[in-house]
């Protein structure tokens, strides 16, 4: 058996996240004070009983669905003794859940990583008026088919395929006009489902090159080691080892497509038929079952998920 352990994008945030795990395990605690610390804020309460609005801001939402991640990645560490470069073949993350995998695998250490997620977050609420810009997901069509109807729709203004998720689930970032008239040449189409998304920003589009503009600095004083395992990129949807490939390429997936569907399709052909997914939600592991029914998922979201993988693992 090979695995991979991947993590978790935006949208997969909660009130309560996180909590079960720090009453249960100090060293997931420690985490979340890590992450308070480096952020100088008392993240980990809004996580744990704050407001969903305030939760759901791209500044805090980036940053807290890694600090779970994370807590969930160090309980398999010290509570369960599993060395990540041992029992993972690859590691991988969806958007924000790339930043994760990094920091999981060595590459980025836990406060830089928590400090370039807020940076990265408020430059992409930044580079959009609110109300500008939105996202859809299409069901029911094709990657090649969405990228088409994106060109048709755009009509001058920016509307592209954003996020490739799976056979049938493909998401249209860019203007609000464009993107809604997307969802009408979907349905003329024969889309299933055409529904706008609740999210404040178009995120993987041109529109956001101004957040690109701005990791390209923040990047660029950060220390990134060679990951450990390899990360399958998210804009490339292959392994790269190389910090320097790895620096561009975070820079470059601010405004590119997340291709998931044909990173987990290079997981299975690199021989990997079960994908870990570390944080909150299950969005991933559902996911996994659209693109090839042949790959195994597994949540690690509770206490009892945790559990129960070390039992089979250790």
């Amino acid at each position: 058996m090979s695995r991979a352990l991947v993590f978790p994008g935006q949208g997969s945030q909660s009130v309560g996240m996180g909590k079960e795990l720090a009453g249960a395990f100090s060293v997931a605690k420690d985490v979340f004070g890590e992450i308070d610390e480096a952020l100088s804020q008392k993240l980990s309460n809004l996580m744990f009983e704050g407001d969903e609005k305030e939760l759901t801001l791209t500044e805090n939402a980036q940053p807290a669905l890694m600090a779970v991640s994370m807590a969930v990645v160090r309980v398999l560490e010290k509570e369960g003794g599993i060395d990540i470069s041992d029992k993972f073949s690859f590691t991988a993350g969806h958007s924000l859940g790339e930043y994760s995998a990094l920091c999981a695998s060595g590459a980025i250490s836990l406060t830089d990583t928590a400090k370039l997620l807020k940076t990265r977050g408020k430059a992409m609420q930044k580079a959009v008026p609110v109300g500008q810009g939105t996202m859809a997901a299409l069901l029911g069509l094709d990657f090649e088919a969405v990228k088409g109807i994106a060109e048709k729709a755009a009509q001058g203004q920016v509307c592209c395929a954003a996020n490739d998720n799976a056979n049938g689930q493909i998401v249209v970032s860019g203007h609000v006009e464009a993107v809604n008239r997307a969802i009408t040449l979907a349905k003329e189409n024969g889309a299933k489902r055409a529904v706008l998304l609740p999210v404040s920003a178009p995120f993987h589009c041109s529109l956001m090159q101004p957040a690109a503009d701005v990791m390209k600095d923040a990047l660029a004083d950060v220390n990134i080691s060679e990951p450990k395992p390899a990360l399958v990129a998210n804009v490339t949807a292959s392994a790269t080892s190389s910090p320097d490939e790895i620096r561009k390429l975070l820079v470059q997936q601010v405004t590119g497509a997340v291709r998931w569907r044909e990173s987990v399709l290079f997981l299975k052909k690199h021989a990997v038929d079960t994908l870990v997914e570390a944080g909150t939600g299950k969005v991933l592991t559902g996911l996994v079952r659209r693109i090839d029914k042949g790959m195994k998922g597994i949540s690690l979201n509770t206490c009892s998920d945790i559990e129960d993988f070390l039992k089979q693992t250790t």
